[in-house]
């Protein structure tokens, strides 16, 4: 997460490149990512194992990492973020099953935002060592140069490294037994074939939603655009993530008493009104306030909607059924960049915001209406 905020500005400030370009490497690298997840979470069904394909995710993208020292022009940033986007699209899928089949039927919210604030908590950390090496290197210089990204990158490596290390040797996972235990209980269903209808729809809008979410890149152009230097960006998403992690664990237990949806679509209700607020925001005060409201979005949605899919889908195929989230959703994020990136500059920085929040408000009207 050390390198998420500051990946676009490296790619402008450093390399000069247009926001066309990063649209086009953002989508280009999730969306070969999303493909992954979908394979890589049907393969964990078929071998009844999780814990793997999770320990070769963090692994090959901790390999990756290190080369985004070296690189100096955008095809080669494009090489290095593609190999990362691979390990995390092998990991991604499993490792969600791993946390659904880890936990109690009434507590999978709770576990969810568990995750969500942990990884989160972890992001908080590393934004708040990449703001003190911007602070001492270039406090008064506004936009990221390279000396400055290239130290974050090397420090940034050392928490990959550890994560691998905990996950080989402390997580435990129930080997050999996902798909014989379900072959039993679950035999009806998988007599069915595929996937319930809810299952389905939930699907169908979630690529409404995402096909309005522009990568989290905008937001650090945006802030950008709006005059704010690199340091202070870097402390807006130290807030996000820290509403991000502070909320997750309570979206969670909220959404294990009230219902996933109706979560879910709070959240969905926030990320319009703070994609409004960044087509509209002046005033440096309200940028601020839009990045705290932005990580109370992810608090509501992200854990709640994985908890979501784990009610929804039986436990042999909860693999299958989170590719196909992450597959969806990142197809969607492929379109939403590159379009996100055309009206940046074809019409103005506001437009893409306005264009979120409109999907948002629709996907947020389906999900009450259509899922039961």
């Amino acid at each position: 997460m050390i390198f998420g905020p500051l990946f676009p500005l490296f790619l402008a400030n450093v390399l000069g490149v247009r926001t066309t370009i990063i649209g086009l490497i953002t989508g280009v690298t999730e969306g070969t990512e999303s493909i992954l997840k979908i394979f890589s979470g049907w393969l964990s069904d078929r071998m009844g194992k999780r814990k793997i394909f999770a320990l070769l995710g963090y692994g090959f993208s901790t390999l990756a990492k290190p080369f985004m020292y070296l690189t100096s022009a955008w095809g080669q940033v494009l090489g290095v973020r593609f190999a990362d986007r691979l390990g995390k699209g092998l990991r991604t899928s499993p490792r969600d099953a791993l946390v659904a089949a880890s936990s109690l039927p009434e507590e999978r919210g709770r576990s969810f935002g568990f995750h969500r604030a942990m990884d989160t908590g972890g992001a908080v950390v590393g934004l708040g060592i990449a703001a003190a090496i911007v602070f001492l290197l270039q406090e008064e210089i506004l936009e990221l140069v390279q000396s400055t990204y290239q130290r974050i990158v090397l420090i940034g490596v050392v928490p990959a490294v550890l994560a691998v290390l905990l996950l080989f040797f402390f997580v435990q996972e129930r080997h050999e037994i996902i798909v014989q235990e379900n072959a039993l209980i679950q035999q009806p269903q998988r007599a069915e074939g595929g996937f319930s209808t809810q299952f389905k729809v939930f699907l169908a809008i979630m690529f409404i939603f995402t096909l309005g979410n522009s990568s989290d890149a905008f937001l650090s152009l945006r802030a950008q655009n709006l005059g704010y230097s690199l340091f202070h960006i870097i402390l807006m998403f130290v807030v996000f993530n820290i509403t991000y992690a502070a909320t997750s664990l309570p979206a969670g237990i909220l959404s294990d008493k009230l219902g996933r949806k109706r979560v879910i679509a709070l959240g969905w209700l926030i990320y319009a009104l703070v994609y409004f607020g960044f087509a509209h925001t002046v005033a440096p005060w309200q940028v601020w306030l839009l990045f705290a409201f932005y990580g109370l979005y992810y608090g509501l949605t992200d854990g709640v909607a994985r908890a979501f899919i784990a009610d929804m889908v039986a436990e042999e195929r909860r693999g299958t059924a989170y590719g196909l989230y992450h597959g969806i959703v990142g197809i969607a994020l492929l379109g939403a960049s590159l379009i996100a990136g055309w009206l940046w500059v074809a019409i103005s920085p506001a437009a893409p915001f306005f264009f979120g929040a409109g999907l948002a408000a629709v996907a947020m009207v389906a999900i009450i209406t259509l899922i039961r």
